[in-house]
């Protein structure tokens, strides 16, 4: 690839988007007692100079404070899968609030019933409990997991996404150690004293740290995502269960992302067997929430363990926070398991990534371009490597900070958002055929642009 044609029309979409953008730049600008300038940090990762500001949101569209509309791939990074603001969720939230009265009140609603009996039949752990993030679902889920098991560390795998976890902020050193991840900011302890991480499809270096004994949980997603998108071998969850078992270690299954499989993300999709199975984001139509559930056999090892050891699952033992599991949260994960994020939606959603990844693959074959286009379910992303990378540490090499601005910023000023800091894009019941046919002619004409 031609890296001085790279820079010329990096340059020229930088400059198209700071022109068309004349409001959202005068209001980053102005943000002067917000950190960075924007309300969280990772806002400020969009590409260009400066984020876009948002004005309103509907189904699969942003409109932002310059007027312009955008299809939106990104949506919300899996939080807003369900669509901005669906009408189910939309009115369910009003009822709550306006008819009901009530968002948080330390009291069980029973929509909460409703959405732990519907994340059994889709996910299969039959005790649920929730939170307002897919974070703290991990991070009170590893703590029940050492409870039970009585051992120090967890498993990780490098490059993996767990949200903002501590312990998951790790990669595995080109000697095998465990390391902290680059940028890591400022860890409370060395990562190595609570983690090790190994790379991904590696059963063997998997079974090396399992056989010490120490290890309490496998963290895992199913495939790893926000790398790219990296599918496991063949085999390789089954044997990551298999050695489980043999070690008295739990498997933990991450879905926040990969709920993009189905309606039961990977964990039906693929017939996986997990003891905890971890989400958030997008099963409460952009309402935060996060959710944890157990095996019945692991929730019943947790109450013993309470009940010798005296563990506060309560109060102060570092499970749990007062809004969790609220009143709103209940009412719009319900809403949007019930009506929105249904069988028929992944349906479509996953035939509409079909016929998106499919466009993509033939764009770069045409153009000799050397990537790699991956698809799971609902959600695809492309990677500027081929062949596709089989763990995080190869993904992540082939990282490149100038080929991702460009390719955001010439589908983004002409009307096309995907997710800011990869390149994924994502379906959701509101996405049209229209909608991925745009993206295929934008991407085609960026690539077309590029290749010269």
């Amino acid at each position: 690839m031609d890296r001085d044609r790279l820079s010329a029309l990096l340059e020229s979409e930088r400059a198209t988007h700071r022109d068309r953008n004349p409001g959202s730049r005068a209001q980053f600008a102005g943000a002067e007692h917000l950190f960075t300038g924007v309300p969280m940090t990772w806002m400020a990762n969009w590409a260009g100079s400066f984020p876009l500001a948002l004005a309103g949101a509907h189904g699969a569209r942003v409109t932002d404070i310059d007027g312009h509309t955008y299809v939106d791939f990104a949506l919300g990074d899996t939080g807003a899968m369900a669509g901005h603001s669906p009408a189910p969720v939309a009115e369910a939230v009003r009822r709550r609030i306006e008819t009901l009265g009530g968002i948080t009140a330390m009291l069980p609603s029973e929509d909460a019933e409703w959405v732990a009996a519907e994340l059994t039949r889709r996910f299969g752990p039959t005790q649920w409990s929730f939170a307002l993030s897919a974070t703290d679902a991990n991070r009170w889920a590893l703590r029940l997991a050492r409870l039970v098991t009585g051992r120090p560390k967890i498993l990780v795998f490098s490059y993996c996404y767990h949200g903002s976890v501590d312990e998951t902020f790790v990669v595995a050193g080109p000697d095998g150690t465990t390391r902290s991840r680059p940028g890591n900011v400022a860890p409370a302890v060395d990562p190595a004293t609570t983690t090790v991480a190994v790379e991904f499809n590696d059963l063997e270096a998997v079974a090396r740290a399992l056989a010490t004994g120490e290890i309490a949980a496998v963290l895992t997603e199913p495939a790893l995502t926000n790398i790219g998108i990296v599918l496991p071998d063949d085999g390789f969850l089954a044997g990551l269960r298999a050695l489980c078992d043999e070690t008295g270690t739990l498997l933990m299954i991450d879905e926040t992302h990969t709920v993009s499989a189905g309606p039961g993300g990977c964990t039906a999709a693929w017939g996986l067997d997990p003891d905890i199975v971890t989400m958030g984001k997008a099963i409460a139509g952009g309402i935060p929430i996060g959710a944890y559930g157990l095996r019945a056999d692991i929730a019943e090892r947790v109450l013993a363990r309470v009940a010798d050891q005296g563990a506060d699952i309560v109060d102060v033992g570092g499970i749990g926070g007062t809004l969790a599991g609220n009143a709103l949260s209940m009412a719009a994960a319900r809403a949007t398991l019930g009506q929105v994020l249904t069988d028929g939606a992944f349906a479509t959603m996953d035939a509409l990534c079909v016929r998106l990844t499919d466009r993509a693959i033939a764009t770069v074959a045409r153009h000799g371009m050397p990537w790699t286009v991956t698809r799971l379910g609902a959600r695809s992303e492309y990677r500027f490597c081929s062949p596709a990378p089989r763990n995080g540490t190869e993904s992540a090499a082939a990282d490149d900070p100038d080929l991702d601005e460009y390719l955001h910023l010439a589908m983004g000023n002409r009307g096309v958002l995907i997710t800011p800091f990869h390149n994924m894009v994502l379906m959701c019941p509101a996405t049209t055929e229209a909608d991925v046919d745009l993206h295929a002619e934008l991407f085609e004409d960026a690539v077309v642009r590029l290749a010269g």
